[in-house]
């Protein structure tokens, strides 16, 4: 009997079967990202009132912050698309603005934050910028063109490092889709809650508020949550806001139903009952942490920050040291314009140099 060692055995397998296993295996090709070339031909700078041809309002992007509107125009082969790149105080405006202006028929794309998509094109939120991004007419770009432009122009997520500063979701328990409002100013809170006394927010006093509809049964309630810098300024707010609108007073449907928590309130307008009112609130939960070892968001590792201690303190010494042998230089060409251009002056003349004595005794 002929014996085969293991090893060899394995091998005979392994060559016999490599080729029936590579004719069942199946090759898939995914595309991770649609391969469109587009590319930037033009930039314009624009006056504000130039975002109303866009479905914008000056008065509310001047509240968020923006001041020079600047219109893109990209290519793709004899296809042109346009842009408005509109750049807000910060990232939590240029979010401002993408709540304010989304509606019922825009969606959000998959795997990519922060992008709402609808007929006539999207809207992004990108750090401190506000895009919007309209879709060539006739639809002469597929939707995967499209959506390669979105990439091409702001990517698929804004940086973690501005994605921190954005204010936390509402809770998703009912509610709607498209109704989440990030307010920063009396304008923008007049226009979303035009039945409130949006004066009584606080905006001047660094108050930020969040606006959301849910679904109480066959109804729906909106939900008004104001954060505020210290828990003091939300204190007094909400005390005025007791005295003046009646909170937690059942009047039907003019009812409005709220609560503080440290630097927190939260209103529900609305709601059908007072049952529903505390359903709603309980969702909003305000906890604290104190931390005596959390890194702030831009700080530096320790070695790195010694680093730094010691190059600066080089760089003074340096600093310091130039100004020493400038000044010298400037003085000594100075005594020698003075001798030769006033040479009768005491200072001039060097080998007339005194000393002068008080003889105090």
């Amino acid at each position: 009997m002929l014996r085969w060692p293991t090893w060899q055995c394995a091998l005979l397998l392994g060559v016999l079967g490599f080729p029936s296993a590579l004719r069942a295996q199946k090759h898939t090709v995914i595309p991770l990202v649609p391969a469109a070339n587009w590319h930037l031909v033009s930039t314009e700078p624009l006056d504000l009132d130039a975002v109303s041809q866009w479905g914008g309002d000056p008065a509310i992007e001047r509240e968020y912050g923006v001041k020079t509107p600047v219109l893109r125009k990209y290519h793709l082969g004899e296809h042109t698309a346009e842009a408005l790149l509109e750049e807000a105080s910060d990232p939590t405006a240029a979010y401002g603005l993408l709540t304010f202006y989304q509606t019922d028929s825009m969606a959000p794309i998959k795997d990519m934050e922060l992008t709402l998509i609808g007929p006539e094109g999207a809207l992004m939120a990108r750090g401190r910028f506000f895009l919007r991004v309209a879709r060539p007419a006739a639809s002469a770009v597929s939707d995967n063109e499209f959506r390669a432009l979105l990439i091409f122009i702001g990517g698929t997520r804004p940086s973690a490092q501005d994605a921190k500063r954005l204010p936390s979701p509402l809770p998703p328990d009912g509610l709607i889709r498209s109704s989440t409002r990030y307010l920063l100013g009396l304008e923008a809170a007049r226009r979303v809650l035009p039945n409130f006394r949006t004066d009584l927010i606080g905006f001047s006093q660094g108050a930020e508020a969040q606006v959301g509809s849910y679904r109480t049964g066959p109804s729906r309630a909106t939900v008004l949550a104001i954060t505020y810098p210290t828990p003091q300024i939300a204190r007094a707010r909400f005390g005025m806001m007791e005295s003046l609108l009646g909170i937690n007073q059942d009047r039907g449907r003019d009812s409005i139903y709220g609560r503080r928590g440290s630097s927190y309130v939260f209103l529900v307008l609305d709601a059908t009952s007072p049952s529903v009112a505390e359903k709603l609130m309980e969702q909003f939960q305000v906890s604290s942490n104190l931390s005596w070892n959390e890194k702030a968001p831009n700080e530096q590792s320790f070695t790195l920050e010694v680093v730094r201690l010691v190059l600066a303190n080089i760089l003074l010494s340096f600093i310091i040291a130039g100004f020493a042998v400038g000044g010298g230089i400037i003085i000594f060409l100075f005594r020698r314009a003075a001798m030769r251009w006033f040479p009768q002056w005491t200072w001039a003349d060097t080998e007339r140099e005194t000393i002068i004595r008080l003889n105090l005794r």
